[in-house]
């Protein structure tokens, strides 16, 4: 994914998510601001909070460790399974469905939040069935998609990963913003302009201050 310019002239930005993430849903809904604002266009790809610390589970508290290997899985293998059965055009808007259930309505990601978030999008009821399914049919495409995403921000963040053009027409990548809430109009705007003139500077790698509360989705 390294041109430069999508089919509609505009700058493509890769966006991997998980959509049991609250901090990627919040971040998402500000690119979709930017979108607006700015000559870009998103294109949605996911990722894996569960995949990305398997290897690790043993060091995770309890309650982490549970929500990884249970509750992590089912969004996360119907958005797949849809985007591999009905196109990557559908990715984004059954995220912004899920996302609206899961986080905005505080449904949390449960199969009756899933089921209702591919009804939202008119996609088949039945790609609920790929929620539980243990030995998942589209398993090596998540994994490759997670893959390439993480790769190009390394295995010590999490999601959600940003990719665009860089001057050069090579992409920069960076993890995050973390921002609470999602900034709205020129302020979000401004936001995108600095995140992308500092993961721009070739040897930038971190800028970073202390969370004091959590996710505010009072105006998505």
């Amino acid at each position: 994914m390294s041109e430069t310019a999508t089919s509609s002239g505009k700058t493509p930005v890769d966006f991997w998510f998980d959509p049991l993430c609250p901090w990627a849903w919040m971040t998402s809904r500000w690119v979709l601001e930017v979108e607006k604002l700015r000559d870009i266009e998103v294109r949605w790809h996911v990722m894996s909070l569960a995949v990305l610390n398997e290897d690790k589970l043993d060091e995770l508290p309890a309650e982490y460790r549970e929500l990884l290997t249970t509750k992590a899985w089912p969004a996360v293998r119907v958005v797949t399974a849809a985007w591999q059965k009905h196109g990557e055009d559908v990715v984004g808007p059954l995220y912004t469905a899920l996302g609206t259930r899961i986080h905005n309505n505080d449904e949390g990601a449960t199969l009756e939040a899933i089921a209702g978030a591919l009804a939202d999008v008119g996609l088949p009821a039945e790609l609920i069935d790929y929620a539980g399914q243990d030995d998942f049919e589209f398993e090596a495409e998540l994994r490759a998609s997670h893959k390439e995403g993480i790769e190009k921000v390394g295995q010590e963040v999490g999601t959600p990963v940003i990719a665009l053009p860089g001057p050069d027409g090579e992409q920069i990548a960076f993890f995050g913003p973390v921002v609470t809430p999602a900034p709205k109009g020129e302020q979000a705007a401004r936001l995108w302009d600095g995140t992308v003139a500092v993961a721009s500077v070739p040897g930038f790698y971190e800028i970073k201050r202390t969370r004091t509360k959590g996710p505010d989705f009072s105006n998505l």
